[in-house]
């Protein structure tokens, strides 16, 4: 689709941000008490940084394709 590059005051065509893979399934759970045990804390940790991952990845196709600022 073209969109109207402000910068040069002309049409262009935009570059299509490289596939990223979906963020997989929580494996964290509900803590069953009101203080979560060390193992469900990781688990939760564990699902941050593979989320964290997924977004940098993210945005970092979408510099690439020129859809984001460097």
């Amino acid at each position: 689709m073209a969109y109207l590059n402000a910068g040069a005051g002309a049409a262009r065509e935009g570059k299509q941000t490289a596939a990223v893979a979906d963020a997989a399934a929580a494996t964290s759970v509900v803590a069953a008490g009101a203080n979560p045990t060390k193992a469900e804390y990781d688990a939760l940790r564990a699902d941050y940084l593979a989320l964290r991952t997924k977004v940098n990845a993210l945005l970092a196709a979408m510099r690439t394709s020129g859809q984001l600022a460097s």
